[in-house]
């Protein structure tokens, strides 16, 4: 009670107090700094600097090797030897040396500096006999740097005491590896540097129990934290995870802390070799509450509530105070006593209530460090909790420093302030077991893990990859089994049939009528009756399911099916007593024969209905009508789904000769110049050619572009050897692809850490719709998750990024290998009209090019570099191919 009964105590307690209200604008003010930092185009005026650091995974457990660190202190450097043995990290073999700094090196020549920090491992690596195998080696470098990778950092500004010449704006991994390399230790290599926070987080990320977080609270202060991939933009990796090094000390640089610093920290600021500078850690970091302290004795010295009738010239001497000292005077049964010690030996013979006031003082300003240090963690998690979208974000913060290890309420404070401010978050702090050594032992064998997995991953998937040349070797290929499918006396041997559709012209937009249209391509059936006048078109239609059970019955029962559906619906449309026009698209490969003959060649995407093929399929659907008594039907044209989408975009833009489908099946069509094409009489105007891509490659000239995996697919389809080209495109097969990729990887031990997947094993368990969800730009690793554990995958983070990259690396080749395809169709056509340039749309249809994130981009990019003589633009078919088939 005296204590409190004196008003000067009173206010300097309660400017060093900052209430709850005012933490919770602070973290506002933290939360939207670190926004500032991360983003590329505020980032330069930012406080909080937000800085990658590459890191971009922490520890599986599965880490093994000999490892070197050295870690530069404020006194001295240390040297480790870390042995893991791929057992979870239980039981890492450490071995350590401390070697005492001369005191003129850390403000003298840089290069003395860092041959210091090179002869300290020379002496360490001969004391332990000197191997010689290479030696990957952690750097713990202790200063804000700009990282552009793990292994180049330039030193941003020197701080604690440091300011040797030479090394800022410098490359401080270089200069090591220089020293390093003229003490002849050329098999010592620098993989990794990393400030002392990341050391923490990877330390307390071992024994099995991840840490995404850390926080130092020492001579200095700052934070790091594992932020979303795509939201780091000042590095140019976007997937996944980064660890970014907030160099929170900063904040308040810009004047966002002035209403909670008081003259006491402004006097502090002002004695200091970097006025204005660190304003946050001024408030925080050891290196400054003793300076805080004493200047609080001081102002009340002055106001004659202290050390009445001593000398108090000596608290205006800098540094008289440690620390040190005010954590002893804080955190135990002797502070009273440690108190007047440390007050004795400054010669102000204090009292028992000198000295009590004086505790209070001492705990009211590493109170005040500890809640801000929570407020600005609180903002950490928060940050964390929104970009990952959950409700509740529940986490490892791994912490070190003198002020967290010296002061058990230190702990305890950060603790609870964190938890009312960020409510949403449950984090659990993690004391750091070995400072930052084992860390960042951890931070290079964790890089030498994911190097050596990078490479056989890339090993994997590198067939998967084609370069320029390869695709320039399938279209001259497409373009020579074009040639041959054309040719009357080669089209018996061509992969690429080059079938005639008997359409002679695409669409005026003259056109008028009634008509009515089928579209069958695949599992689903559609009748349509459109109605084609001066104002538009306009289309009224009904998709119709076909079962399994008929797909693959026989002719009879799916012809049956097809014409009670029709019935269906003109009955629903009221047009039973009408006989109208009726366009047939058919999807599937055809010699046709005239405009409504067309014989089935070969079923495709899953269908096998006997006693169809070699048959006239306008002839089945007759018989079919006839024996349901339907007599009022008229086919008068049968159109592939290509075809049909050709015509339907051909309606809206006259340019349009092309038909492309990139769906469950792929294919293409083209307007060719009659006087090529050998199949059929007559040498005038043009035809439409089916060319049946689909099957180019299936007389083998595609078999070195063929993988393992490709053929794995191949051979367990229902038409083994047939499709070739389709099952490297179309929707039907790419999921399957993936899947034996991953089971690939799953062996090798590569993925879900070589756990066996079951579920996995299943056929066509991993649908194409997944690699269009999965490849969705900014959709969250935490979602990809999500697709994977509905199969019963429990994916890491690493294994969400990996399988994303294996879903990129199919669907691209997809859309490649298709451009090269339409490659050689408009350079065909370009040279068979005589064009130095060709101008020409391309009508476009199918789930994979319309719902892909990304196929439409790869495929438009590929076919510019493959066909550069061409202008192609692209137009979606909005109404498919059965509007097609009417016009």
């Amino acid at each position: 009670p005296a204590l409190m009964s004196c008003p000067q105590v009173q206010r300097a307690l309660l400017a060093l107090t900052i209430p709850l209200e005012m933490l919770q604008a602070v973290k506002g003010r933290m939360l939207q700094a670190m926004r500032k930092g991360l983003s590329r185009e505020t980032h330069a005026q930012a406080s909080v600097r937000m800085l990658p650091t590459y890191i971009c995974s922490t520890p599986d457990g599965t880490e093994k090797g000999d490892f070197l660190v050295v870690e530069l202190c404020q006194s001295h450097v240390r040297t480790l030897w870390v042995t893991l043995l791929g057992d979870g990290n239980q039981s890492p073999q450490v071995k350590c040396k401390i070697f005492n700094m001369p005191g003129d090196i850390i403000q003298g020549k840089g290069e003395a500096l860092f041959d210091f920090i090179a002869q300290c491992m020379r002496q360490f690596l001969t004391d332990l006999g000197s191997p010689q195998h290479r030696l990957p080696l952690g750097f713990v470098f202790p200063f804000s740097c700009r990282q552009t990778r793990l292994d180049k950092a330039e030193l941003i500004s020197w701080s604690k005491g440091f300011s040797c010449s030479d090394v800022e704006g410098k490359d401080v991994v270089q200069l090591l590896q220089a020293a390093i390399n003229k003490q002849e230790l050329y098999h010592v290599e620098v993989v990794a540097l990393m400030n002392d926070t990341v050391g923490t987080m990877m330390t307390c990320s071992m024994r099995g129990q991840p840490c995404e977080v850390a926080l130092i609270a020492g001579m200095g202060t700052n934070s790091c934290f594992m932020a979303e991939g795509q939201q780091v933009e000042m590095a140019e990796e976007t997937n996944g995870r980064m660890c970014v090094n907030t160099e929170w000390g900063c904040f308040g640089d810009d004047g966002t802390l002035s209403d909670i610093l008081t003259p006491y920290d402004q006097c502090v600021d002002q004695e200091s070799s970097n006025p204005g500078e660190k304003r946050f850690e001024k408030l925080v970091g050891s290196l400054y509450l003793g300076e805080i302290v004493r200047h609080v004795l001081t102002a009340l010295a002055t106001e004659k509530v202290l050390f009445i009738g001593s000398n108090v010239a000596v608290l205006r001497t800098k540094d008289v105070l440690k620390t040190q000292q005010v954590l002893e005077i804080i955190d135990t049964e002797e502070g009273m006593a440690k108190a007047r010690a440390a007050l004795d030996a400054l010669g102000l013979r204090p009292s028992e209530r000198d000295c009590c006031r004086m505790q209070q003082v001492c705990r009211a300003v590493v109170s005040r460090a500890a809640a801000l240090c929570a407020t600005g963690l609180a903002a950490i998690l928060s940050h964390m909790c929104q970009s990952r979208e959950l409700e509740r974000l529940v986490v490892n913060v791994g912490v070190d420093g003198e002020l967290y290890r010296g002061y058990t309420r230190f702990g305890e404070i950060l603790q609870s302030v964190t938890g009312l401010l960020a409510p949403e978050c449950t984090a659990t702090l993690l004391p750091s077991v070995d400072g930052t050594g084992q860390g960042a032992a951890m931070a290079t064998a964790v890089t030498s893990r994911l190097a050596a997995q990078r490479r056989e991953v890339d090993q994997l998937l590198a067939p998967l990859r084609l370069s320029r040349a390869d695709l320039e070797h399938v279209q001259a290929l497409m373009r020579r089994e074009m040639e041959l499918g054309l040719g009357r006396h080669t089209n018996a041997k061509a992969s690429v049939r080059m079938l005639p559709t008997y359409v002679c012209s695409t669409p005026t937009g003259t056109e008028r009528g009634e008509f009515l249209a089928l579209d069958l391509g695949g599992t689903n059936f559609r009748v349509l009756v459109v109605r084609i006048a001066q104002d538009g078109i306009r289309i009224a239609s009904e998709v119709y399911v076909i079962p399994t059970a008929i797909m693959q019955g026989s002719g009879k029962a799916l012809f049956n099916h097809i014409i009670e559906c029709i019935m269906d619906f003109q009955l629903k449309q009221n047009l039973m007593e009408h006989v109208l026009p009726l366009g047939f698209t058919f999807s599937f490969p055809c010699q046709q024969l005239g405009l409504d003959k067309a014989v089935l060649l070969s079923w495709t995407k899953g269908f096998s209905a006997t006693g169809c093929v070699g048959q006239d399929v306008v002839q089945l659907l007759r018989e079919a009508a006839q024996r349901k008594q339907h007599l009022g039907l008229k086919v008068v044209a049968v159109v592939n789904d290509t075809v049909g989408t050709m015509m339907s975009c051909g309606y809206d833009d006259p340019k349009c000769e092309i038909g492309l489908i990139v769906g469950t099946g792929t294919n293409a069509c083209y307007m060719e110049e009659m006087q090529n094409v050998g199949t059929v009489e007559g040498n005038q105007g043009r035809m439409c050619i089916n060319t049946e891509w689909g099957a180019f490659g299936d007389n083998g000239c595609l078999d070195d572009i063929f993988t393992d995996f490709d053929r794995l697919v191949d051979k367990k389809s229902i038409n083994a050897g047939k499709q070739r080209f389709e099952k490297l495109i179309s929707g039907m097969y790419l999921g399957e692809i993936v899947r034996h990729i991953l089971l690939a990887l799953v062996e090798k031990q590569l993925l879900f850490r070589g756990k066996p997947c079951p579920k996995l094993q299943t056929r066509d368990i991993f649908q194409t719709k997944f690699l269009s969800t999965i490849e969705i730009d900014g959709l969250a690793l935490r979602q990809v998750q999500a697709i994977l554990q509905d199969l019963e995958l429990q994916a890491s983070f690493e294994d969400s990024m990996l399988v994303r990259e294996v879903c990129q690396t199919v669907s691209t080749r997809a859309a490649q290998l298709c451009a090269a395809g339409l490659a050689a169709v408009v350079e065909k056509m370009r040279e068979n009209r005589g064009l130095a340039r060709l101008a020409v749309t391309v009508g476009v249809d199918g789930t994979l090019y319309k719902m892909h994130p990304h196929f439409s981009q790869h495929l438009q990019h590929t076919l510019q570099e493959l066909a550069p003589n061409c202008t192609v633009t692209f137009l979606q078919s909005e109404d498919g191919s059965g509007k097609g088939a009417a016009l």
